[in-house]
């Protein structure tokens, strides 16, 4: 009896331990079964998030409704929409913050949307690599507080913002981005009333009307360390359209865009003009190249941009 108690007090005191102190990152170069001994990135910056590989279940068969079917969602809730062929569809934030990642295809395109609470970042990409087309699912580790993908061929690891392979077979490959859209269902479900949603019917029991990170978005806090710390020029969980031309990136922040009072104009990166669009109702944009096509961007709180490009140039309304 006295043993059982003391299992259960060193139990207790691990628990309290790990909320006092946060999760910290594994021993050795295995963490959730993945082999970092080779890693493009540092792999003592590589932390367990706390759930294990597949604790945060992807969504590999969606299924979809129509608008009148969507009760569950409310005007001002924030979706991630896509077209591919000439098909919209929608994916609730209130169910990305439970799955993360949701493997669809429309027709003979196949793709991935990928959604990180802790960054604010949505981004889908192509799921076609080399010919191979790839599952994804939630790895459980994160890097500058973004999360690691991994594909369930090969077991390489992708970060999400980089878009890249950090690790396994495929390392130093690039994902293809897509053009994504974060914004209200009312915004889109306006620009696209013929629509489909990702229903709640995900085969998994979770309660999609509660908010697991509730406050976390207005918090100074964050979860996890970042590499580089964004200077105070913005609150930390400041959104930011993140626009990569080149080698160069450019972020604008939500306020300066506010700010700025115009639903459209030009601006030039690394040489090249660039439209944005900014619709300040439903608080999201898009940025077209010259041609008038649309750029692939990534969305982000400040903090998050910021820790994986320090070098960024930062969008002022006065400048």
């Amino acid at each position: 009896m006295k043993q059982h108690h003391s299992a259960r007090t060193s139990f207790l005191l691990a628990i309290l331990l790990f909320l006092y102190l946060g999760p910290t990152p594994a021993l050795g170069q295995s963490k959730n079964g993945f082999d970092l001994s080779a890693a493009a990135i540092p792999p003592e910056e590589i932390l367990q998030g706390g759930p294990p590989r597949d604790g945060i279940p992807s969504i590999n068969q969606p299924q979809f409704v129509i608008p009148r079917e969507s009760g569950f969602l409310k005007m001002e809730d924030r979706v991630l929409g896509i077209v591919i062929s000439g098909e919209a569809r929608a994916y609730p934030i209130k169910i990305l913050n439970w799955h993360e990642i949701v493997n669809d295809s429309i027709g003979d395109h196949h793709f991935v949307i990928t959604y990180c609470p802790l960054c604010g970042t949505g981004v889908a990409f192509s799921a076609v690599v080399k010919g191979e087309k790839l599952i994804f699912g939630v790895s459980g580790l994160l890097y500058n507080s973004d999360v690691l993908l991994y594909d369930r061929k090969t077991e390489s690891l992708w970060s999400q913002i980089m878009s890249e392979a950090v690790a396994g077979p495929f390392k130093g490959v690039q994902l293809r981005r897509l053009p994504l859209h974060h914004t209200t269902w009312k915004e889109w479900l306006k620009r696209y009333p013929g629509t489909r949603v990702l229903s709640t019917n995900t085969g998994y029991i979770r309660d999609y009307a509660r908010n697991p990170y509730a406050g976390y978005e207005t918090s100074t806090r964050l979860y996890f360390d970042v590499a580089q710390t964004p200077p105070r020029t913005f609150h930390p969980k400041e959104r930011v359209l993140g626009l990569q031309s080149g080698n160069v990136f450019k972020a604008y922040p939500f306020v300066e865009l506010n700010k700025l009072r115009k639903s459209r104009f030009t601006d030039r990166v690394n040489g090249k003009s660039f439209t944005v669009l900014w619709n300040a109702e439903s608080q999201s944009g898009s940025i077209q190249d010259h041609n008038g096509g649309e750029v692939p961007i990534i969305q982000a709180f400040w903090f998050a941009w910021f820790a994986f490009h320090p070098e960024t140039e930062v969008f002022k309304s006065t400048q």
